[in-house]
């Protein structure tokens, strides 16, 4: 979690991060990923995935988005927000 800093209004109208951001297109992603075993993957992992189709899972698939940890971190060194807390979600949702 980030809270917003005064640097970010001059150097970025106030706006930072909502997201790790993609890494890899849709289009990339679904010619790169193996649906059913990342689905096989996550299960192991205790990460349990309820998708329309095997094509929406390998669109949102892990490696088609950035490090979360990396983006956090330079957004906070770049002075554009703090850290404040580290979050594990438990739960997400797109729809």
């Amino acid at each position: 979690m980030l809270v917003g800093t005064d640097e970010s209004i001059a150097s970025s109208f106030g706006s930072t991060c909502h997201g790790a951001g993609r890494a890899m297109s849709r289009t990339k992603a679904k010619k790169s990923v193996d649906a059913p075993s990342l689905l096989r993957k996550l299960k192991e992992k205790g990460i349990h995935v309820q998708a329309g189709s095997f094509r929406g899972v390998a669109e949102e698939a892990p490696i088609a988005y950035k490090d979360v940890d990396l983006v956090v971190e330079t957004v906070h060194q770049a002075g554009i927000a703090r850290k404040v807390a580290r979050l594990r979600p438990v739960a997400v949702v797109k729809g």
